[in-house]
């Protein structure tokens, strides 16, 4: 696939079925994705598989700080939507040059390229987050250290055959482009670039 076709195609899919990706085709793709621009080389992120009945005791944790018993079935049956859940741990670099920000951004892009790596491939895939990237339970569950934050679940599978894909027309962003013109100086000529460096209050 083309990478236009591939981002003009690529929707998130609600539900999933298998197959999915094994381990070993997992770990060949994020290797690809890891090339997103990383400042420093870091790669501040690590995952966490999981599969099987294993999503049943992740479910629960889901639903451990979950408000009633309908809450509680909610949560708890989020983790079956996919075949694969793939949980991304951002684990930034303590001190050092490189912020936590640019950190958090280069993990996100790599999620992205990876999103269409998958899409590539066949796969369907879903990003989520919620309540539950904040829940001790979740933590304790799978492990965390404390500098270490979940910043959600990309969910992976088949595209289930029967749910029918929606297109969609690309995202109006003219409104948010605009050019930036230098400021002429006095004698209505471009300044040069050393000159136009200035203070804005």
């Amino acid at each position: 696939m083309e990478l236009e076709a591939a981002i003009r195609t690529r929707r998130s899919a609600h539900r999933l079925i298998e197959p999915a990706p094994s381990d070993q085709e997992f770990t060949e793709l994020v290797g690809w994705a890891a090339t997103a621009p990383d400042h420093g080389h870091l790669r501040p992120w690590r995952w966490i598989l999981v599969r099987g009945d294993s999503r049943t005791a992740l479910g629960e944790a889901f639903a451990s700080g979950a408000p009633d018993a309908e809450a509680v079935r909610r949560e708890g049956r989020k983790p079956q939507r996919a075949p694969l859940l793939a949980t991304l741990v951002f684990a930034p670099r303590r001190n050092h040059r490189v912020p936590d920000w640019e950190q958090l951004a280069a993990s996100s892009a790599m999620v992205n390229s990876l999103m269409l790596l998958l899409h590539d491939r066949g796969f369907g895939s879903m990003w989520r987050t919620g309540s539950s990237v904040d829940s001790a339970g979740t933590r304790c569950l799978l492990e965390l250290a404390p500098h270490e934050r979940l910043i959600g679940w990309l969910y992976i599978g088949s595209p289930d055959p029967t749910r029918r894909s929606v297109p969609r027309s690309p995202v109006p962003v003219d409104s948010r482009i605009s050019l930036f013109t230098a400021p002429p100086d006095q004698a209505g000529a471009a300044q040069p670039p050393a000159e136009m460096i200035r203070s804005c209050p």
